[in-house]
């Protein structure tokens, strides 16, 4: 038997299994050997040919955005307009074969957005060159979810789903549990918090089953047994997520004010440019950059170069901060955005 018919035997046991105290165990049993598979499907083919053309792809500029979304949602329009790269868009699917770089400068930052091949259900076995898809998306700093405004919410909980099976989990955050490996001493298991989801036996039957039988392990929160295992596989990749419901004018109004109401969405329509200012605000607030401004002893800041940094850098990173009025502060200052810092030499 081969390991997606493994993965679909262990898939469909999970489903028809109840959950209750009595099959906490088993269940915790399942969803370890399956993540264990699914992590052996993802390993990169020994082929070279299997890398695919087009995703070998640089990262660049100060922030890369991927692009996700099945065939024909507006990803390829998306780009056109934001950015000067013409990605060819056509009204049939699977017309972005390649993935496709594109650069939106805003606020004197070069984000860096890549269009990916439509991905399709399935995608996390390989079909529709979604593992090339996947391993790109994994290397972002936010991730667009572009979705057909038109076919409600299927899209997104497939998407989602495809996304959950390969590591990558959106608008969450790691786990607080403290784990790590030893060479002895059997299994050390304790918590700060009282536990209603995981239990000392089934965090060791998890271990087990990774043949792991020495290890600390602590929760510092009530998790899951999934988010325990994601904590042991170690290769999760948490990154929030913007779902971007396109075609809104092609749905009623009431569908528009309830769509724009979901946590971590935004309404769009590309065909006729509506609402894309709003979508620039928020993918920036999701970026979490900043802009500083340098200057030069005894001339005026330069306003046309900005330094791009991660919200919550401090001034070891560029030098001196000043804003509004001239002052001295130590290397551990929080810089703000559209501060003025000046190099001073000692």
């Amino acid at each position: 038997m081969g390991i997606l018919e493994k993965i679909s035997e262990i898939e469909k046991e999970i489903a028809r299994t109840q959950k209750n105290k009595a099959t906490e165990y088993h269940l915790g049993l399942l969803k370890a050997k399956l993540a264990k598979y699914r992590a052996q499907l993802l390993e990169p083919s020994k082929s070279a040919s299997s890398k695919g053309e087009g995703f070998d792809v640089m990262k660049s500029g100060d922030a890369r955005v991927a692009l996700i979304g099945f065939p024909s949602v507006g990803k390829s329009t998306f780009l056109s307009l934001m950015t000067s790269t013409a990605s060819e868009t056509a009204s049939y699917e699977f017309t972005t074969l390649t993935c496709i770089p594109g650069v939106i400068e805003y606020k004197g930052a070069n984000i860096q957005l890549l269009d990916l091949p439509g991905i399709i259900e399935g995608a996390a076995q390989g079909k529709g060159r979604g593992r090339q898809v996947i391993a790109v998306a994994r290397t972002a700093d936010v991730v667009i979810m572009m979705l057909d405004a038109t076919k409600g919410e299927v899209q997104r909980s497939l998407l989602e789903k495809e996304l959950e099976s390969v590591g990558i989990r959106l608008n969450k955050h790691k786990p607080n549990i403290y784990f790590k490996p030893k060479k002895g001493g059997g299994i050390s298991f304790n918590s700060t918090v009282t536990l209603t989801q995981c239990s000392e036996k089934l965090v060791q039957l998890i271990l087990h089953e990774y043949k792991i039988f020495n290890a600390e392990v602590l929760f510092r929160e009530d998790c899951s047994p999934d988010e325990f295992i994601d904590v042991i596989v170690g290769n999760r990749v948490y990154m929030p997520c913007l779902y971007v419901y396109n075609k809104i004018d092609q749905i009623s109004m009431e569908e528009v004010d309830r769509l724009a109401r979901k946590p971590n969405s935004v309404v769009i329509s590309c065909g006729m440019k509506l609402n894309l200012d709003y979508l620039l605000e928020m993918l920036w607030e999701y970026l979490a950059l900043t802009c500083i401004y340098t200057k030069k002893r005894g001339q005026r800041p330069d306003f046309s170069d900005a330094i791009i940094l991660r919200k919550g850098a401090s001034v070891e990173h560029v030098g001196t901060s000043t804003k509004y009025s001239p002052q001295r502060v130590g290397l551990t200052h929080t810089m703000e955005h559209e501060d003025v810092i000046q190099i001073v030499k000692k």
